[in-house]
């Protein structure tokens, strides 16, 4: 049977069981041991998670439900995209996280330890130096900082990106699946380690800042801003736009985002909604009084991935996957601009296989409207030797 290293499968299919099947079928390897998968709000989670146990039984499984699914074959929705990864080149374990909110420094270091000594069992190359970890999180359990925050101090340096969960943008339930069931107000972390060459990164696509805001009065726990410079918050943002608030809408917010400054560098901020009764705005990620928001400028959205991606293929040749998280509101502005032809000609081009989050993790740090993922390399790693 053929050599391979990672298998995509994909299922239109909104039927559960005949979805499983498909997915099954399609990654039917016996180098296969663990299969990653994500999975649209419309399916009966129930059915679903008997149906995808029942497909790959004896395989490691995990996955959470989406705000949009994507592959080669371009960007999709009301699907499942399953990854499925070959023993001989990934070693991977798991680790469920059954209450965010209950997290722990304590609880990240034994994760840490209890993820490695998993791995160093059957390590495929040195674990500090060829190990990616990824974390999928509940995208609706306002958790996510304090969550990634705590893990970050206990990574030592490997590299880690991630994704919340969504649900369709109801913004109504998100799920993460381990052992058997989809799960609420978890986590899973999954450390990846890999023969191969690989690189994880982020990008997004601002162009230049333009107008500042301050966060005047906000609520910290529920994300919820309701004075920009001393005036309501959608008042003021409609404002910036010559916009009535009543016209504000998710397309609104992801053709124009707002943005914090750390580091030198902008991060953004996205709004989730305008507040009718009180014209507050509530946002996906943490907010806080005296907070500067900026108001930036968008560059064309594929610009800043593409040559992301090109650097790296000079420095490690082509990929085997582009495993990543892409936020929702970059996938509404790809629909808005009917640029899915273009995308799908991209994600064929490096292989990009993924899901639309409600937020996106990397080192620690929980973003919005970004690109985070990992390049993995056709080729190996040039130091893959395993320290006896």
């Amino acid at each position: 049977m053929t050599n391979i290293k990672t298998i995509v499968a994909v299922s239109k299919s909104i039927d559960a069981l005949k979805a499983s099947k498909e997915i099954q079928q399609q990654l039917n390897h016996p180098d296969i041991d663990f299969v990653l998968f994500y999975c649209s709000a419309v399916y009966q989670l129930d059915e679903l998670a008997a149906a995808m146990t029942q497909s790959f039984k004896g395989i490691d499984l995990v996955g959470c439900t989406t705000a949009g699914e994507f592959s080669s074959d371009g960007c999709e929705q009301k699907s499942i995209v399953a990854i499925g990864f070959s023993g001989k080149y990934f070693s991977i374990s798991t680790k469920p996280v059954e209450s965010m909110g209950e997290f722990d420094i304590v609880d990240a270091q034994n994760t840490i330890n209890e993820l490695t000594e998993q791995c160093r069992l059957k390590a495929l190359a040195p674990i500090q130096e060829n190990s990616f970890l990824l974390t999928l999180l509940d995208g609706l359990s306002t958790k996510e900082e304090q969550f990634l925050q705590t893990l970050n101090s206990a990574t030592g340096g490997i590299p880690h990106f991630g994704g919340s969960a969504g649900d369709d943008v109801n913004l109504a339930n998100t799920h993460i699946f381990y052992q058997n069931k989809f799960h609420q107000q978890a986590a899973i972390v999954i450390l990846i380690n890999t023969k191969c060459a690989f690189e994880v990164f982020n990008c997004n696509h601002i162009k230049c800042p333009t107008e500042k805001l301050v966060v005047t009065e906000a609520n910290i726990e529920n994300r919820t801003v309701y004075e920009l410079n001393a005036m309501p918050a959608a008042i003021e943002y409609a404002k910036l736009l010559n916009m009535d608030v009543n016209d504000l809408t998710p397309e609104v917010f992801s053709l124009h985002p707002l943005a914090v400054k750390v580091g030198g560098q902008y991060y953004i901020r996205s709004i989730q909604k305008v507040n009718i009764d009180d014209l507050s705005l509530t946002f996906y990620c943490a907010i806080d009084v005296g907070i500067v928001l900026t108001a930036v400028d968008m560059d064309d959205i594929f610009n800043s991935l593409n040559n992301k991606l090109e650097s790296i293929t000079q420095r490690f040749g082509k990929s085997e996957l582009v495993l990543s998280c892409d936020c929702f509101l970059r996938r509404i502005e790809i629909e808005q601009k009917e640029l899915r032809e273009r995308a799908r000609v991209l994600y064929a081009k490096y292989n990009i296989t993924g899901f639309n989050s409600y937020g996106e993790h990397i080192n620690g740090i929980h973003l919005n409207q970004t690109f985070a993922g990992v390049f993995i390399a056709e080729n190996e790693s040039k130091e893959n030797k395993v320290n006896e």
